[in-house]
């Protein structure tokens, strides 16, 4: 099985009468999902927490520095293949980062206004709770696809979700 994350970056852009809310996609370039818009993410490395890798998979994708304190955990999702476990991804959120986001060989990165998320070319779970994390609110997840190997050519047959469920904050 993979243990993955992924992270959604998140600011205000605009005036203070007509504030526009914008999280960072980026259109991968490569791999599981190329040509797909999710958040930054990827797999664990050896010994490395859920947060560390947040961390360093934004930075290496889009060249976002993050402090692994800031970001707030919001969702458990774990994705069946066949049946069988296949990913289990931990989903974060901040509001706090510096530096700009860079294209780079894995990623373009894009804000994107949150009420303009492109999720007709995303994965096709993402529709049922990406848009309450992007709310605020936590969600434990479980995501069906049938059909083989790789992932993104499996289809996806169902989804159990479960909302504002508390969330271990800490990496273990």
């Amino acid at each position: 099985m993979i243990e993955a994350t992924l992270c959604f970056p998140r600011r205000t852009r605009g005036t203070e009468s007509d504030p526009t809310e914008e999280v960072l996609l980026i259109e991968k370039r490569r791999g599981l999902g190329d040509g797909w818009y999710n958040g930054p993410g990827g797999k664990l490395e050896d010994g490395e927490t859920p947060r560390e890798c947040a961390v360093r998979e934004t930075r290496e994708e889009v060249g976002l520095e993050i402090d692994p304190e800031t970001l707030e955990k919001a969702g458990e999702l774990t994705f069946l293949l066949d049946g069988e476990r296949h990913t289990f991804c931990h989903v974060y959120r901040t509001r706090s980062f510096s530096g700009e986001p860079t294209t780079t060989e894995e990623a373009r990165p894009e804000w994107v206004p949150v009420d303009d998320v492109p999720y007709d070319q995303m994965w096709e779970d993402d529709q049922f709770w990406l848009p309450g994390v992007l709310e605020g609110e936590t969600v434990v997840g479980e995501f069906r696809f049938e059909g083989g190997q790789p992932l993104d050519e499996a289809e996806f047959v169902g989804h159990d979700l479960e909302w504002n469920e508390h969330l271990e904050t800490t990496d273990t």
